[in-house]
């Protein structure tokens, strides 16, 4: 039977979707001037986490200068730097911070994948595309032994989740639904820079999305 590093390992090497590794080769060639030193990771970008975890955090996808760059999810980016410092703050994360794969960054009790491994143009996949990367995600949700709560961050992560438990509920921020298995699925925003900059999530907000994650598994 697979495990988790088998998973990781396939995404790694996975090639279905030639436009989205055409992107990340690109971006990893010609980088802003700010990371012209840096060598990309320019792969699909591996699930990270506790093995054990009560709670799954369902991203959208890495970002070309960020998890694409660094090699590591939400690890690089404005939304990593969300992220980690919430889960610091709810006692999820050892540090605040994650600048890179050997930072020193661990999570407890929750484990960290995303809708497509490749940072996808505009932050903008294809149908074609989410459905490619489809199977790791579903693989993972079954592995995850121990999980009570699935985090989807934005739309697109709510939607496919609905779409592998087969059911239908309305995206609102902070809403939390009861999947056929009786996990909880909890929505939140993503911790976009569009959303954060323009106040449509507030910190608080955020913050809370862990809060109710935690109350839910009974910590």
């Amino acid at each position: 039977m697979e495990s988790l590093k088998d998973i990781q390992e396939e995404i790694i090497a996975c090639r279905k979707c030639p436009r989205l590794i055409k992107y990340i080769n690109d971006v990893g060639k010609n980088p802003p001037k700010r990371f012209k030193n840096w060598t990309y990771w320019a792969k699909p970008v591996p699930s990270f986490g506790d093995e054990n975890a009560e709670i799954a955090i369902v991203g959208l996808a890495p970002a070309a200068n960020g998890g694409n760059r660094t090699g590591r999810v939400f690890t690089g980016d404005h939304s990593g730097d969300w992220l980690f410092k919430a889960l610091y703050e709810v006692g999820l994360a050892n540090k605040a911070t994650s600048v890179n794969r050997d930072d020193g960054l661990r999570v407890t009790n929750v484990y960290i994948t995303a809708v497509i491994h490749c940072a996808p143009p505009q932050n903008k996949p294809s149908r074609d595309e989410i459905n490619n990367c489809l199977p790791y995600l579903i693989k993972e949700l079954k592995l995850l032994k121990n999980l009570k709560v699935i985090i989807a961050l934005g739309k697109i992560a709510f939607d496919t989740v609905l779409n592998i438990y087969k059911v239908k509920y309305e995206f609102k921020h902070l809403a939390i639904y009861k999947l056929p298995d009786n996990k909880k699925l909890v929505a939140s925003y993503h911790p976009s820079a569009r959303n954060t900059n323009t106040g449509l999530m507030k910190w608080e907000e955020w913050v809370e999305v862990f809060k109710k994650a935690k109350e839910i598994i009974g910590e």
